[in-house]
């Protein structure tokens, strides 16, 4: 039996400050408003900062915590095994193009940390993708050729630091990972040093793509830019129906102390076992901590509690864990055709961008997507623009992925309200600690008991689209299972697309005042 799975909290946030940067009061006006304070939104800010623009970037809770503040933080090229499949989808020019866009962001990410005397923990290692034993080395042989094609120093091995047997591997040289709340506060701290501005607490709902643009807060405030950068990991504005096209999964984390002796010196995924992915980082003197990612889910889906169980069994199999210091979740956007969308939001844009889909390797991509975006807003366009460009079509190599996402969207959106995934015949049924969807005066509400025993309902429809959430018993959230939004018990926003928080609803089925 593994040990208890720790505090629910990564350690990112844990081990550093809260920020309290103000919430937009009045009306601003900017060369570039970025909506998002994410690492992509942050970034991208700091560029165009520093490239003599007036920028202010809106993000909706605080800076550097959301879906950035519960990431693995691998800032790598080595993206599994996607080589291989750029090169026989779209060309080996494509390969070379990606390899070189996420090797700058892992240089320029270096040099910034040194320009900035930024300490973060920035370690270079190997990276390494591998399957399990007897398996078919096949697949890994295929990356490797692409990959060292591509221009990476890959190479195939057998062995590596892992305390457990693999099959083949590729391996990928002077890769990196950080401590990524610590590297963007000193970015947020430089950005307003030069003039940048950051508003926390402020909700962006609205968006008139005129000339100039305009963008409306939750308060009823007017932002006027230029230029409009969208960096909220999910579009909150979908004008390019990109939903279509984006596919939201989360993945369980578990943190442990262990013995710098057991540490096996690199970075390691495998999409084996429903994913695996292994790192460590500096915690405190002659320690490391073990960070180990896995047990991918879709948001809305049940039995997570059952899956963090057989994460932290997983890990307390393979190394020496006495004790789990923090569980939490990481949550990705997975694109139809494996390449993140960076670049103008829909065909008609002239001046809304874009920065999405980041397939589970958004450090690298989010820093790439910056240096991408800066280069179009000033008209230095780097080589790999059209690769990345959401505009971009190839229905060939999308097709598949895009019907198996947009059915399973439509057969949550028409199944669960034949019989939610989370349900409950009536609110008494729902122990303290656990949530359900329960039908309230005839509406389907989501109600959820705490330890005190009170129950608290809002409305079970989803705000983005209609579909109806469900809860997620280890995080206590309403997540929904078509595009990835996640509330709050009380309802309240906390992830998009949703921009809206779910309706209150009392325990009789009136609609309550409560905002």
């Amino acid at each position: 039996m593994a040990p208890d799975s720790g505090v629910a909290e990564s350690y990112w946030m844990d081990s550093t400050g809260s920020t309290s940067f103000p919430a937009l009061a009045g009306d601003v006006e900017v060369d570039v408003a970025v909506v998002g304070g994410g690492i992509a939104g942050l970034c991208t800010a700091w560029e165009l900062v520093r490239a003599g623009l007036q920028v202010a970037i809106f993000e909706a809770d605080r800076v550097a915590s959301g879906v950035t503040g519960y990431t693995t933080a691998k800032l790598t090229a080595q993206h599994g095994l996607v080589y291989a499949h750029l090169r026989s989808s779209f060309g080996a020019d494509a390969a070379r193009q990606y390899a070189a866009s996420q090797q700058d962001a892992i240089a320029h990410v270096a040099e910034i940390v040194a320009e900035l005397d930024i300490e973060c923990d920035l370690e270079r290692l190997p990276a390494f993708t591998y399957l399990p034993p007897e398996s078919d080395p096949g697949q890994i042989e295929a990356e490797v050729e692409a990959a060292t094609a591509a221009g990476l120093p890959a190479s195939l091995v057998t062995e590596t630091g892992l305390p457990y047997r693999i099959g083949a591997a590729i391996r990928v040289e002077q890769q990196a990972q950080f401590h990524p709340r610590r590297y963007l506060l000193a970015l947020a701290s430089d950005l307003t040093a030069r003039g940048g501005q950051i508003f926390e607490r402020t909700r962006i709902v609205g968006l008139d793509e005129g000339e100039p643009c305009r963008l409306t807060s939750e308060s009823g405030a007017t932002v006027t830019a230029r230029e409009v950068v969208v960096a909220t990991h999910y579009p909150i504005f979908d004008r390019a129906a990109l939903f279509t096209r984006l596919e939201p999964r989360r993945e369980l984390v578990v943190a442990a102390v262990i013995d710098p002796d057991d540490d096996p010196a690199g970075m390691y995924v495998t999409p084996a076992e429903n994913t695996r992915s292994v790192r460590t980082a500096p915690y405190g003197e002659g320690r490391r901590l073990l960070i180990v990612t896995g047990e991918t889910f879709k948001p809305g889906t049940p039995g997570v509690a059952d899956r963090l169980a057989t994460l932290t069994d997983w890990t307390s199999e393979r190394f020496r864990v006495e004790a789990f210091a923090y569980h939490w979740a990481a949550q990705d956007n997975m694109t139809t055709d494996h390449v993140p969308h960076v670049g103008r939001l829909h065909p008609g844009a002239e001046h809304v961008y874009v920065a999405t889909g980041f397939n589970a390797w958004g450090m690298s991509s989010a820093v790439m997507a910056s240096r991408l975006l800066t280069g179009l807003i000033g008209g230095d366009v780097p080589p790999w623009a059209a690769l990345y460009d959401p505009r971009r079509v190839h229905p060939t190599v999308e097709a598949g992925n895009f019907l198996k996402a947009n059915i399973a969207v439509a057969r949550r959106f028409v199944g669960d309200r034949i019989r939610p995934t989370t349900h409950a015949d009536s609110p008494e049924d729902i122990a303290p600690g656990n949530g359900a969807i329960v039908r309230i005066s005839g509406e389907r509400c989501a109600a959820y008991r705490d330890d005190a025993g009170d129950l608290h309902t809002v409305s079970a429809t989803c705000t983005h689209l209609g579909c109806l959430v469900a809860f997620n018993e280890v995080e206590k959230t309403w997540d929904c299972p078509c595009h990835g939004s996640r509330f709050g018990t009380d309802g309240t926003v906390i992830q998009g697309p949703a921009t809206k928080p779910l309706r209150p609803r009392e325990p009789d089925g009136q609609e309550s005042g409560r905002t």
